[in-house]
């Protein structure tokens, strides 16, 4: 999800605020996320 996208959920005028407070929670779920897909669609770059 992009950034810009979370900052409007939140309500934040721009994404200063919302990388600053959320990009270390965001960090975590999107390498999760990479994992888990890359276990269900297969790691591309291995084959």
């Amino acid at each position: 999800m992009p950034i810009e996208t979370i900052a409007d959920l939140v309500g934040h005028a721009g994404t200063s605020v919302t990388e600053a407070v959320y990009r270390h929670q965001l960090r975590p779920v999107t390498t999760k996320g990479a994992h888990t897909m890359n276990i269900i669609f297969g790691d591309s770059r291995h084959g």
